[in-house]
């Protein structure tokens, strides 16, 4: 496997953190919500900086699962979004340049809305791509031409893959109506992702997580 050169990794750190209007904004952290509390506050209760269990919210009982939903869901799009971007101009194929652009566009719009359930439910966001996202983000940039290709199209459908069934397991389970819909928006934004990327032809049994025993 070839490393990305730096003038690569630099064009795709710039992506990550130049993108109009997805600037990472860290939010104060969870607490309590009551309909006459403001949507963000600057001084959170112990409680909410522990955040843990399960908080009550005009919208209903939020819990560690719906709160870890809203972050995947932000974390998905930290590193999916530069990513959708750089293959807009180098992936060598016009098919997967065509569906990066509705997966960027798509993305653009789902952070907005996650940044909104965040700010109205006091998650904090995290700012920067996991260690694994990170990783596959060099071993895509890496490579060129039909590599390139196959590689975006191998780690975005696995990560959309997991992501997934936590959507399915949070939006058949929780009692919080802001995070219900939100799970639904997001629900139907990776399945068409998944779709998308399906459709180059250029998934294999390594795009797939092993299936259970």
């Amino acid at each position: 496997m070839r490393h990305a050169s730096a003038a690569g990794l630099a064009a795709l750190c710039c992506s990550l953190t130049a993108c109009a209007g997805y600037t990472p904004t860290p939010l104060p952290g969870t607490a309590a919500l009551d309909p006459a509390t403001p949507a963000v506050t600057d001084a959170p209760s112990p409680a909410a900086e522990a955040d843990t269990g399960t908080v009550q919210t005009r919208w209903g009982p939020l819990s560690a699962a719906d709160r870890e939903l809203v972050r995947k869901v932000r974390l998905a799009g930290l590193w999916e979004m530069p990513m959708a971007q750089d293959a807009i101009q180098r992936a060598g194929t016009a098919r997967v340049r065509e569906i990066s652009e509705e997966i960027a566009a798509q993305h653009h719009a789902l952070d907005r809305q996650v940044r909104d359930v965040a700010a109205k439910l006091r998650i904090t966001l995290p700012v920067k791509p996991t260690d694994q996202q990170q990783a596959w983000m060099t071993d895509i940039s890496g490579r060129t031409g039909r590599a390139y290709d196959a590689t975006y199209v191998k780690w975005l459908r696995l990560a959309h893959g997991q992501i997934f069934a936590l959507i399915g397991t949070v939006r058949g389970s929780t009692q919080n109506t802001l995070v219900r819909r939100f799970a639904e928006q997001a629900n139907a934004a990776v399945l068409n992702h998944q779709r998308l990327l399906e459709s180059t032809g250029l998934t294999t049994p390594d795009s797939f997580p092993t299936p259970p025993a």
